[in-house]
Formats: C-alpha cells, structure tokens, sequence
C-alpha cells in the first residue's frame, strides 16, 4: 500500500494457485482448493520471510483447511486486509518501501483478482463512503506534513489525495502526532492519536488522549478533542473506537504510553464516550482496569447491544506494544468485564489474528488462535453467554484475519 512520489502506478503481480487441497468436510473439491464465503488470512509456517495464503471456506464453525497446495498466495510479507462494497483489499506494509494494494471478488467460492495498484505504505485505513481511506504518517520528526489517499472502492485507485499536519496543528506541546486509527463517525473522519517526541516513540504526554476531526471527502481539520481522565486511545494500528446502534462512540484505552524507556501513565485503562452528534467527550467514564482484576483492555471488536469482545492484558506483561490475549466480554452499558469460559488459557496463546469477524447477529464474534503447539483455530464467541466454542482448524499456518465476501 504504498504510492511512489504521490503518482497511481498500475502493476502486475502473479498470483500462484495451488492444487489437491480438501473442502471443509476433509474431501476433496472438484477443482482442488476448498470454496466458501469466509476468506482466512493465513501466515505459512516458516523461519522469516513468508507471504500470506488466503484460503477460502463455507464454515468457520468446524472443519479443516490447510495452506499445502491450496489458497491464493500473496505478494510479500506483512500483508494487512479490509473488506468494502463486496470486494476484498489486500494491503502490502512495505515498511519504508512500494506496497501493492490486490482487490479481489468472489467468484464461485473462490478469490477473483480484479487489479493491482501500488501506493505509499500507509498507517492507517478504513472504509469511508464508497471510498477506502489511506493514511501514510511522517515518521521524519522534523516533519510536519502527512499525506492522505483516498481509494475508490468502485473505480479501484486513487481518485484523490492532500497533506495534513501531524504536528503543529494538532499537538501543542512540541510533538508529533500519530494515528492509532482512522474511523468514519457520521459524515466526519475521527482519527485518534497519541504524541511521541523521538524515535523511540517515547512521549512526555502519557496521561491525554486526543482525536482529531476531519471533513470528507475534503480532510480539513475542524478541531481536536481531548480528555486528560485517560491515556491515549486504542494502540498503533489497532481501532480503539466502536459506534453502538445509537450512533455514540466510544473510546478504549490500554494505559500503554512510555517515557524515557518506562510505563509511565497514571491513568488506568478505561473507555471514555463522545455522544451522537457532538464532537467532546461527555461525562461516560468506565474504569476498565478497576472492572477486569487490573487487566487492560488493548483490542476489541464491537458487537451489539452496548457489547464487545476485548482482549486484555495483565498489569505485569504490560509492554509498549502490548497485545492481550485474555479474553472478556465488555458490557459498555452496565460497566462491567466477563471473562469468557471455553478460550485456552493465556499460556496455551501463541497468538491472535489482528482482524476478528462478527456476522452481525448481535452476538458473535469469530476470532483466529494459534497456540503454543502451532495448531491455530478459529473460537465462536459468544458476547451474550461469554462463551467460546472450538470451530474451524487451519493447518499450516498462523491465522492472521477473518473476512467474508458475498
């Protein structure tokens, strides 16, 4: 997802389609790759280097499927992916280099790929209108300009892109401005941030959260919100914002700000509200780390009904980058943390895929688990009971994301 000198270049990419894999049912399929709905994300076991496989399946509930001679390969490593208007995006984190943006449809339970283009790497994207919103950080901290690219989910490129300050016009304190996330609330584009004053990303502001807002499609500033009852919102590269079904949003933070090498905020993790309609926080405020035996939250994926799935981490294990894998059900409304029974124990958790799946029937949520043994599954959790069940089994690899095409 990267775009050389601000120009849309249009490239080519071979794909490889692998043969003789099994559908769901350990049989296998007439052309030899298992089909579905559900597209898994899939890192192959390897030392270093390896691409993602994305493999299609019609159940994430049971069954097996497996990246040997099966899936669609992807074009180098650090692959990240969104879904919007029935197509599927897979981004390529170039890390200071091009990155490819692939779309595919679905076609006879099958990825399609309809182009390739190639963009800046970019920090942050999410669905907004008919678009996919791209953000690409200055990471010189003498800069002040970042570049912002809007992609048309219909046309499939670049269809327009600007500059905003990340410094000067949203920091007052002298550092620079990094999106953890972006996110369409209405017809405006949140995006909170957290300060950082080097290259360590350490800050002298652990104790404040921000986000900025922006008109669209035009993305001029119309002002920073900020609140001091917590520490910054969501982490790097993870939302910490979800809209319940009155349209308010509220706002999660893990308590993970570092100063000079240390944990340094005073503030627990907590989640903090900004009402439908407005653009300042309000007087919600919900003591995570009281509520969860001193657990933060650092990732969720909302539900329904005031209901989210969070992943938390402990008080000791908290690090800079920190990803929990304790998982709770996070009642918005009542203020309260479920641990959910039926998820392996934290030390049976290798990892956790950085993209869920809910099906929006206002209680599930599908999340990919590789533990310590290698093996990875996909859990049914249940927001409403908090209980998970054990479904689909992936071989060969690390889930890394969860979507679904129609």
């Amino acid at each position: 997802m990267k775009k050389n000198n601000f120009l849309v270049a249009m490239v080519a990419l071979a794909l490889s389609f692998g043969a003789c894999s099994k559908d769901d049912n350990g049989n296998p399929s007439d052309d030899g790759k298992t089909h579905g709905n559900y597209v898994v994300a899939v890192s192959p076991i390897a030392a270093e280097g390896v691409a993602d496989y994305l493999l299609n399946t019609s159940s994430l509930d049971a069954g097996t499927i497996t990246t040997e001679n099966n899936g669609t390969e992807q074009d180098g490593t650090y692959r990240y992916y969104v879904t919007h208007k029935n197509k599927f995006f897979s981004m390529l984190y170039g890390q200071g280099n091009p990155g490819a943006v692939t779309v595919y449809n679905l076609q006879n339970g099958l990825l399609n790929k309809l182009t390739n283009f190639v963009t800046e790497t970019v920090q942050a994207f999410t669905p907004v209108n008919d678009d996919i919103l791209m953000v690409k950080m200055a990471r010189d901290l003498k800069t002040e300009m970042s570049r912002w690219y809007r992609v048309s989910a219909d046309q499939m490129l670049i269809v327009d892109e600007g500059e905003i300050n990340t410094k000067s016009a949203l920091t007052d304190n002298g550092e620079w401005a990094q999106f953890s996330w972006i996110r369409q609330v209405g017809d405006k584009v949140f995006a909170p941030f957290f300060c950082i004053k080097d290259n360590n990303w350490y800050t002298d502001y652990p104790d404040n959260a921000w986000i900025a807002v922006y008109s669209y499609p035009e993305m001029q500033l119309e002002k920073v919100i900020k609140d001091d009852r917590t520490s910054f919102i969501g982490r790097y590269f993870v939302d910490g914002l979800a809209i319940d079904e009155k349209e308010d949003v509220y706002a999660f933070s893990p308590s993970l700000a570092v100063k000079d090498g240390n944990m340094s905020s005073t503030k627990h993790s907590a989640i903090t509200r900004i009402k439908v309609g407005t653009t300042e926080f309000d007087d919600y405020y919900f003591d995570v780390e009281a509520a969860a035996d001193g657990y933060s939250v650092t990732d969720w994926t909302y539900v329904a009904n005031g209901k989210a799935v969070g992943q938390f981490i402990a008080k000791a294990d908290k690090t800079q980058w920190g990803a929990g894998k304790r998982i709770g059900v996070i009642d918005l409304y009542n203020k309260t943390v479920t641990w959910v029974n039926g998820m392996p124990e934290v030390s049976q958790i290798n990892d956790i895929a950085s993209s869920t799946f809910t099906p929006e029937d206002g209680k599930t949520v599908y999340m990919g688990v590789t533990l310590s043994d290698g093996s990875s599954y996909v859990y049914n959790i249940n927001a409403v009971t908090a209980t998970a069940t054990q479904g689909l089994k992936v071989e060969g690899g690390t889930i890394t994301a969860i979507s679904r095409l129609d």
